[in-house]
Formats: C-alpha cells, sequence, structure tokens
C-alpha cells in the first residue's frame, strides 16, 4: 500500500497537468468547444472544469496501465453543450493520456476514463434555492415589522387607559 500523501500528490498533480491542459491545448480546446476554432470564445456555449481526480490507493494505477484514473468533469452549461464537451473529452483520451505522460515524466501513463459530474450544477441550484428562502424570509420579516409598527400605536392607548386608573370602580371575581 502506497502512502496516502503521495497518493494524494499525484491525484492533485494530474487534476492541475488537466486542468492546464483545458486552458492550453488547443487540440483538447477545440475537442471540448468546437466554437472556439471557429473564433467564437466570447460565446460559449459550455464551461468544463476537472472536479476531481480518483487514483487507486495503492498506486498500480501508475504501475499497470490497465487501470484507470477516473477524472470527474463538471460541464456547466446547456445540454448540447454538456454532451459536446464530454464527448469530445472521450474522444481525445488517447491523446490526454500521452500528453499527460510527456507532462508529467510518468514511466507508465494510466488509462484516463472521464466521467461526467453535475456537483457544480446541483451547488448552484442549491445556493438559487437558499437565496430565494432567505428573500422570502426577509420579506415575511418586513411584514412581520410592518404589524409590529402599527401595535406601538395601540399599547400607548393600553397604556393611556392604565394611567387614567379606569379599572378603580371594578371588583373582579374568581
Amino acid at each position: 500500500m502506497a502512502n496516502q500523501r503521495r497518493v494524494k500528490m499525484v491525484a492533485k498533480q494530474i487534476r492541475r497537468e488537466l486542468s492546464d491542459m483545458l486552458l492550453t491545448d488547443k487540440v483538447l480546446k477545440y475537442a471540448v468547444l468546437p466554437e472556439a476554432s471557429l473564433g467564437a470564445d466570447r460565446y460559449l456555449s459550455s464551461l468544463t472544469t476537472i472536479s476531481d481526480v480518483v487514483v487507486s490507493g495503492d498506486l498500480q494505477v501508475l504501475l499497470r496501465p490497465a487501470e484507470v484514473v477516473k477524472v470527474y468533469v463538471s460541464v456547466f452549461g446547456d445540454e448540447r453543450g454538456k454532451e459536446v464537451a464530454i464527448s469530445g473529452l472521450k474522444a481525445k483520451a488517447k491523446y490526454v493520456r500521452s500528453e499527460l505522460g510527456k507532462r508529467m515524466k510518468l514511466r507508465l501513463t494510466p488509462e484516463i476514463r472521464f466521467i461526467p459530474d453535475d456537483s457544480i450544477e446541483r451547488g448552484s441550484r442549491v445556493i438559487a434555492i437558499l437565496d430565494k428562502l432567505k428573500e422570502e424570509r426577509e420579506n415575511s420579516g418586513r411584514k412581520d415589522e410592518e404589524e409590529e409598527s402599527k401595535s406601538p400605536e395601540l399599547s400607548e392607548l393600553d397604556e393611556d387607559w392604565d394611567r387614567h386608573g379606569h379599572d378603580e370602580g371594578i371588583i373582579y371575581v374568581n
């Protein structure tokens, strides 16, 4: 069993290199976003990020190339953009593997498997729901404050009534 610290470092390095490749490598960029080859970089249909890299705990992935490194990819955009990005990455898996081997100077480079990950999208939906609940709570708090601002007038009348001693001639029976 390999050192857990080393496993984490290798996974982190693979993630860093793949993220850098998404930004700088033209072959990968065009595979993920075909519109970029047409010069349409301002109007992106999707945003692709590497959310996680999973390497086996014993680093056998690096010793046996038949093993797989799981790369979780988040694509934020419309459905068509997601499909194009994931299929483009899967089509270029062998290219990514060879480039990763050159960049990391590995003797044996593992097979790369890209897995769609919708955690960023789910997270943004949860944040939107929380923002909506917060807004509703603030709106209901304003309504309560408005009702409270009306009630002090009534409490002033009650205090006026008590100050003038209108209870004096009343007998209470239990």
